[in-house]
């Protein structure tokens, strides 16, 4: 596998962390280095949560500069919107269809973005862009928290890594009462990237 700069992004709650650490497990275990640094800023008030996670065979910095990630996973809309210049040019951007306005949209101070104003911003960088309707299907599963396992599914079809490294990970990752909805989700975000045709 060449090399991965994966930038994960979305608000405070919606396990960002735990699914950037999950995925930096997967990727030691599969034989590469990693590094990773999270960025929490007021996460706990719905705040911008972000992780860098590197991948290759040696990698001697955690943090992604902007124009290089090779992949943006955003946990909500306006997200991937603020940080959709830290793709590269062709990147792939995957962006869950989902909006979480921040308290200056709720007071008036400013507006929500359109989904096409998200996918304009995005297209500056790249054509490579994928909407999932994540959350609606975590909440099919009966538990949104599974957001972040069904956005690793989405990320794992793009990495040439064996699907058992991935659930050995999650099992690891997890506590055992949870483990089976949040496979479960895994397994939906993959079938979302089955059909999708890239550019």
């Amino acid at each position: 596998m060449n090399k991965q700069d994966i930038f994960m992004v979305g608000v405070g709650g919606q396990g960002i962390v735990l699914a950037s650490d999950i995925l930096g497990q997967v990727a030691l275990t599969a034989g590469y280095d990693v590094k990773k640094t999270d960025t929490l800023g007021m996460a706990q008030r719905g705040g911008s949560v972000v992780s860098h996670v590197r991948i290759a065979q040696q990698v001697h910095a955690p943090l992604i500069q902007e124009g290089e990630a090779d992949m943006l996973v955003a946990f909500e809309k306006l997200e991937a919107a603020r940080w959709g210049y830290f793709l590269k040019p062709g990147g792939l951007a995957i962006v869950n269809n989902h909006a979480m306005p921040p308290l200056s949209v709720s007071l008036g101070v400013a507006c929500y973005p359109s989904d096409e104003e998200v996918k304009d911003i995005l297209k500056r960088c790249t054509d490579k862009i994928c909407f999932i309707n994540g959350t609606s299907q975590a909440k099919g599963l009966g538990d949104i928290r599974t957001i972040n396992m069904l956005m690793l599914g989405c990320i794992s079809s793009f990495l040439p890594i064996d699907i058992k490294i991935w659930q050995e990970c999650i099992t690891r990752g997890l506590p055992q009462k949870i483990l089976k909805v949040n496979l479960a989700a895994f397994d939906l975000g993959r079938k979302d990237m089955v059909d999708v045709h890239l550019g």
